[in-house]
């Protein structure tokens, strides 16, 4: 029995930047000798093990051959018999296809540290078109690293997609993919990408805007500017989302099955990005109602990341003016004492505190 670093650990290491976690593959094992180590099994459908001690994902050397269309649409063998480089074959990009032996020496069958060197992503065997979420795999790590698609590689994407393979992409697997490539440095690859290789039809059709509307460069920028000053996901969602109808908007995030603060954060952002952007203008009553509809007195914090959303789409900084004027207004609105309001106008206590909240914004004057 050997056992091997793999993949992304390898990779990073490469490359200088930290390994926070490790994959390993055994080869020369069964389930029964990993079970008698001490190695506990997760899953049904992979045989995979978590060290007794670390945690850490052991899995056995495995061939896989495709039965069905999709990306579950396989069948696995894991044998001792299985060598690592078969293991390393199947998997999807050159530079996750790399083991570190216990000695520390650098099993590269497949050419992923020249790769490395060259800043290039390209597929490890034809075996690549077989599992259409590798598609949004390679536009991720377009990403993360910077790198470059490798022409043959972006050829057998676009054929993937033509061969309708992209079609049985389930929301799950889509939303894992592109929310875990809007925080990457540069989301803009990612969208280019898969715009690339005709993806982005198929799994974010609202993006392809008519004219006129928001072109793709022009989201893409906006979201690496997000990642420059290092946005949570969901005011990089309500970027990825700027410039769609509030109707369109939903309907992304619900067919992605987005979590509900991406979700709320991209309607937010439809309904409100015109008022946010003309706050210097409004007046006591118009900015108490931006703040309402905002939620900011339960949830301040959603107004400020829809501005902090809004700054990277227009180029200014997240300590903008809008930013401090709703600080103060917000302020000034909470200042007045909803009790004292409650027992003096019992009748009508909304409208009283409302009038109340919208004197005490006024007598700021221009926060």
């Amino acid at each position: 029995m050997k056992v091997y670093a793999v993949g992304g650990s390898v990779r990073d290491e490469l490359l200088g930047k930290p390994v926070t976690d490790r994959d390993w593959v055994v080869v020369g094992a069964t389930p029964e000798e990993m079970a008698r180590l001490g190695f506990r099994p997760v899953g049904a459908d992979f045989p995979v093990f978590l060290h007794p001690d670390t945690q850490e994902e052991y899995a056995l050397a495995r061939t896989e051959r495709k039965t069905a269309p999709g990306y579950r649409g396989f069948t696995f063998h894991a044998s001792p018999d299985v060598t690592l480089e078969e293991d390393l074959r199947r998997r999807d990009l050159t530079v996750n296809a790399m083991a570190r032996a216990d000695d520390g020496t650098l099993i590269d069958p497949f050419g992923g540290e020249s790769d490395l060197r060259q800043g290039l992503l390209r597929h490890v065997s034809e075996a690549f078109a077989e599992d259409p979420v590798r598609i949004l795999r390679v536009s991720r790590f377009a990403a993360r690293l910077g790198f470059r698609i490798a022409d043959d590689t972006l050829a057998l994407m676009r054929g993937m997609v033509d061969a309708g393979e992209a079609d049985h992409l389930v929301a799950e697997r889509v939303w894992q993919e592109v929310s875990r490539g809007l925080l990457e440095r540069n989301p803009s690859r990612m969208l280019a990408s898969l715009d690339a290789c005709g993806a982005l039809a198929k799994v974010l059709p609202e993006l392809l805007s008519p004219p006129g509307a928001v072109g793709l460069a022009q989201r893409g920028h906006w979201l690496d500017a997000a990642a420059n000053v290092h946005l949570a996901l969901p005011e990089r969602f309500a970027l990825l989302t700027l410039g769609l109808a509030e109707g369109e908007a939903q309907a992304l995030a619900e067919r992605l099955r987005a979590p509900a603060d991406c979700r709320d954060m991209a309607l937010l952002a439809a309904r409100e990005a015109t008022s946010a952007g003309q706050l210097a203008e409004l007046g006591p009553e118009r900015l108490l109602g931006f703040l309402e509809r905002c939620d900011a007195f339960r949830r301040p914090e959603r107004v400020h990341g829809l501005l902090r959303a809004l700054a990277c789409a227009s180029g200014t900084t997240v300590t903008s003016d809008a930013a401090r004027q709703v600080t103060a207004v917000l302020t000034a609105a909470k200042s007045v004492d909803a009790a004292a309001i409650a027992r003096s106008e019992p009748r009508d206590i909304a409208g009283a505190l409302h009038a109340a909240r919208v004197k005490a914004i006024a007598a700021l004057g221009k926060p």
